[in-house]
């Protein structure tokens, strides 16, 4: 029995909230089959287990939960005062999430926010941290005031630019495009960027879905539902992370376009690692 309080995951009461029509139509042993697929059993025991943290003390415990070892390059380039944009390739699609939140947080008394699918406000206790992002649909006022808000506030903000997880592109993983975003909440907040590389990859089977569903012409991201699969293949693993040095807001002035700088900090990201 769950403790009192604690709010759980319902793969069918999610698919009956975000599409009411659709959701009438899938036959049952499909949702069966997501079910299984997303591991709510098993997130719904996290939930349970950890119902008392929330924020950064909930991803703390989640890095011991699946047993993660974190090996951080260049810890000094982490700064100690101030407020920043941490941004990151997006390897994993979740536990980099959790291992950034986990150390950055850390260092700065848990005043993070975190700009994320807004289906993850499903976890309870990473709603003080989170800051939701409509990525089907149009984005609410209340969204977009959030957004504002985490932004011109002193927490620090970790992001991944390219807002979906990296892809096995020319053989290499690397993420899709960066987004321009980050640039201008930059210089309009002025926040320095500390750039930062997380080495990881998910499962060949991802990526292979990945490529033969842009491959039949399907935009909708089918490969995502097996995110929270990946993360429980991950357990026990150790993981690299690099940190550059962090990059003055003045940086990005009218010498390049918006997205042309946001280019130029992936690039420097990627290099990190050489």
């Amino acid at each position: 029995m769950a403790k009192q309080g604690v709010t759980k995951i319902d793969i069918k009461q999610v698919l009956a909230q975000k599409a009411p029509k659709a959701s009438r139509k899938i036959p049952g042993f499909i949702v069966d089959y997501l079910i299984r697929t997303v591991h709510q059993e098993e997130l719904n025991d996290i939930l349970t287990r950890y119902h008392d943290k929330e924020g950064v003390d909930f991803m703390r415990e989640l890095i011991g939960y699946f047993d993660l070892t974190l090996d951080l390059v260049h810890e000094e380039n982490i700064p100690t005062e101030g407020r920043y944009i941490f941004a990151s390739n997006h390897p994993l699609g979740g536990l980099d999430g959790i291992c950034l939140s986990a150390v950055i947080g850390s260092r700065f008394e848990g005043r993070i926010k975190y700009p994320v699918n807004d289906l993850l406000l499903y976890l309870s206790n990473l709603k003080s941290i989170f800051v939701p992002i409509n990525k089907h649909g149009t984005q609410g006022k209340d969204n977009a005031r959030m957004l504002e808000e985490a932004f011109a506030s002193d927490d620090q903000i970790i992001t991944f630019p390219a807002g979906l997880c990296s892809r096995k592109i020319g053989g290499k993983i690397q993420d899709l495009e960066w987004k321009k975003s980050f640039i201008q909440k930059a210089v309009q907040y002025k926040r320095d960027i500390v750039p930062v590389y997380f080495d990881g990859k998910n499962s060949n089977f991802f990526y292979n879905l990945a490529r033969i569903r842009k491959a039949l012409g399907i935009k909708m991201n089918y490969e995502m539902i097996y995110l929270p699969d990946e993360m429980f293949r991950s357990k026990h693993k150790t993981f690299r992370i690099y940190f550059g040095k962090p990059i003055p807001w003045q940086t990005f002035d009218n010498g390049k376009k918006p997205a042309e700088w946001a280019e130029w900090i992936k690039n420097k990201v990627y290099k990190l690692k050489d």
